[in-house]
């Protein structure tokens, strides 16, 4: 398919799991994709799977909770690829614990690099999309960011925030072209939720009224309709892809 062919897409956290997962959906539509994330040696093993796919991709260093680090990657890949119309905004960490116990480095660090590493990187590339008239902004969140969860008062809070990051800009940057999304990915088998045990994945398996946990790739698929042309009409919303864990407005 060809249908972002043009576009340059950046992907945050694209060295494993669902970033990974979106940096090869959206070279299968066309778009050149800026990988970056911290484990180079990863992204480099993205690159040649989407080069021996016929895509085309670059790697760049990002370590997403440090400013001048964003800024550098920011700059960077402006450089190189000549602009970025497609932001996914993937990166994020946990740091899970209950209220009494966290600590505040734990709280700073999910919030630093979940919320406000997402709003640095986005304020560093806005400028290019608002100049062409033309821009896709996608943010991961989280199904525990529309329902809490115990033991994830960081987490949830910073995926919430996400969303409420996402209606405002949405707002802003609608009379120039630029759609703003979230996609709120549910129980995924990824890297981070494969430190689980039985006992917790067959009790997450209870609240999925599908029955099953969902894959990177049905995430991607979320994101690359966002990043067409097809939902041009379409901002402002979150898209929920969990299997029916939460079916709320």
């Amino acid at each position: 398919m060809s249908g972002l062919t043009g576009r340059v897409a950046l992907v945050t956290g694209a060295s494993q799991g669902i970033g990974r997962a979106c940096a090869l959906a959206l070279a299968a539509e066309g778009a050149t994709v800026a990988l970056a994330a911290r484990n180079e040696a990863n992204l480099a093993a993205v690159r040649a799977e989407i080069v021996a796919a016929g895509g085309r991709a670059e790697a760049f260093a990002l370590d997403i909770a440090n400013e001048d680090s964003i800024r550098a990657c920011a700059k960077t890949v402006l450089e190189q690829m000549g602009t970025v119309s497609i932001l996914v905004n993937n990166a994020g960490i946990t740091r899970d614990g209950l209220v009494l116990r966290m600590k505040r480095a734990d709280w700073d660090d999910v919030l630093t690099t979940n919320l406000t590493g997402a709003f640095l990187l986005t304020q560093a590339l806005l400028s290019a999309m608002l100049k062409n008239r033309w821009g896709r902004i996608i943010n991961l969140t989280s199904v525990v960011g529309r329902t809490g969860q115990a033991g994830q008062v960081n987490y949830a809070a910073s995926k919430a925030a996400m969303i409420g990051m996402t209606r405002s800009l949405a707002r802003e940057v609608a009379s120039r072209g630029i759609t703003v999304n979230a996609v709120a990915p549910g129980y995924i088998e990824t890297p981070m939720t494969a430190v689980l045990n039985e006992a917790q994945r067959a009790a997450m398996m209870t609240t999925i009224p599908l029955g099953r946990p969902g894959t990177d790739a049905e995430i991607a698929h979320a994101v690359a309709f966002l990043a067409s042309e097809g939902a041009g009409y379409v901002t402002g919303h979150v898209l929920d892809v969990n299997g029916g864990m939460y079916m709320g407005g």
